[in-house]
């Protein structure tokens, strides 16, 4: 705050009560529009350090939480070279699965976090992981064709059997060859090449899809389209058109995001439905909050590499600003937005909040919408991330994984847990984008209102009270 405003501030608050007899506060005497709101969460102006104690408690967390370790699962000793991996051979157990598509999101969080912070504990980080996965691959693949049981969070990464096993850690590889692995380890790189290319075969070739080739399930009824497989899927998809130069997936990708959208935008609301169901003769709309994220999260991926003069684009970057405005409409005083987003009556979820933090903040970041209109919403927003996140860096609020319902009840009581691994990526790539707006935009406090300036704003500049006047 500005030193002249302090001073001001004391000399209207204290001289009241420096006399004996205390003066009664009126209009006359007191600048009662200094007075501090009892915010709840937090408000005002991130600092860059106080975003990245954040971000950095929460990496120390999942570090402890997922060890990049093999062992024997009958002997318990660690398995520490590739050809000594038997049908025994497991991923040790931390908190959270290595292989699951809730940490492929947190590995492109942490990879954001290396970008925007140059920490490379957050590039180790994705780097021993990624690692590990590439480099066992190939002996359990020998095990497995001969037909024996493996270890169920191997299994995703030799065969994946759905979206979830596939996408989103098929992404962050993608990512990470172009941050993490040096162009002269050609036999590392070689390995995750290997993994990008079976994961994208299974999501292009493989995956149920229904009659006009969108991706579907055949649960819990026959081709259902579920918002969640934009994220699981198309993304990947899109990177692939960047990773290999053919022009097939940027049309794959913005195909699957159209179509999506045909059957699962809701244009009054401007929010897309979590499910729908071929069979149904009508369509009911649960506006769930993680699936609207993984949704916004889906086009901001999308439109991070495909091409400006791509013929779809415009589509996508229209649909993502009608997205923007929805969500900004709906937030929650507190920063949050609720577990069903139109319906105030349930809980406020980290996971969701999360997510449209980084994807309000890289909007802004790419020019794609107004900070001046949402920069206040992401600042918002991300003292609620913060509020979230407790001393030990566990995400809290965040609701458990979820399928799909047709009726509030389902949504509203769905459990939160601290180990629900949905709420860990969004949170880092929340802060690492926060940490990027900080840098490009210009944040300041206006008479005890957050806004964002399209320039730095002199600290001495006048602030204005609420008739025009300066108060100095």
């Amino acid at each position: 705050m500005n030193t002249k405003l302090i001073a001001l501030s004391f000399v209207f608050f204290q001289s009241p009560f420096s006399t004996a007899q205390a003066q009664e506060i009126n209009d006359n005497n007191t600048p009662l529009h200094l007075m501090k709101p009892a915010y709840r969460i937090g408000y005002g102006v991130s600092t860059a350090e106080s975003v990245k104690q954040t971000m950095d408690r929460v990496l120390r967390y999942i570090d402890a939480e997922t060890p990049a370790v093999l062992i024997d699962k009958k002997s318990g000793q660690e398995v520490t070279r590739m050809k000594d991996i038997t049908a025994d051979t497991q991923l040790k157990q931390g908190g959270f699965r290595l292989t699951s598509y809730e940490w492929g999101v947190t590995y492109s969080g942490v990879l954001a976090a290396y970008e925007a912070t140059g920490d490379e504990a957050y590039r180790d980080y994705v780097y021993k992981r990624h690692r590990l996965l590439a480099e066992m691959a190939p002996q359990f693949t020998k095990i497995y064709e001969k037909q024996k049981q493996i270890d169920g969070n191997v299994r995703r990464v030799i065969d994946p059997h759905a979206l979830d096993d596939a996408g989103a850690v098929c992404c962050s590889m993608i990512k990470a060859m172009g941050t993490v692995f040096s162009t002269s380890d050609k036999q590392l790189r070689s390995l995750i090449d290997q993994r990008i290319q079976h994961y994208a075969d299974y999501i292009m070739n493989k995956e149920y899809r229904l009659s006009d080739g969108t991706f579907a399930r055949i649960r819990p009824q026959k081709n259902t389209v579920w918002l969640d497989d934009m994220f699981m899927g198309v993304p990947t998809v899109a990177y692939m058109g960047k990773y290999t130069g053919d022009a097939k997936y940027y049309d794959e990708a913005a195909r699957q995001v159209l179509q999506f959208a045909s059957r699962m935008w809701v244009p009054e609301k401007n929010l897309f439905r979590h499910g729908w169901v071929e069979s149904m003769q009508e369509h009911p709309a649960f506006h769930w909050g993680r699936a609207n994220g993984w949704a916004i999260l889906t086009m901001c991926e999308v439109l991070d590499v495909l091409p400006e003069s791509h013929p779809r684009r415009a589509e996508i970057m229209q649909l993502l600003k009608s997205h923007v405005k929805g969500l900004a409409a709906l937030q929650h005083h507190d920063g949050f937005w609720h577990q069903l987003l139109d319906r105030s009556d349930t809980y406020l979820e980290s996971s969701a909040t999360a997510i449209y933090t980084y994807c309000l903040a890289h909007a802004i970041n790419r020019g794609w919408i107004d900070a001046k209109v949402y920069g206040p919403v992401v600042q918002l927003a991300w003292h609620a991330v913060e509020a979230s996140v407790n001393a030990k860096g566990q995400v809290t609020d965040c609701c458990v994984g979820t399928g799909m319902g047709f009726d509030p009840s389902f949504y509203a009581y769905r459990p939160v847990h601290v180990m629900a691994a949905h709420g860990y990526g969004p949170v880092i790539w929340a802060g690492a984008e926060m940490l990027n707006l900080l840098k490009r935009q210009h944040p300041k406090m206006n008479d005890s209102a957050v806004w964002f300036y399209d320039q730095e704003v002199p600290t001495d500049a006048p602030i204005f009270n609420y008739d025009g006047s300066t108060r100095f």
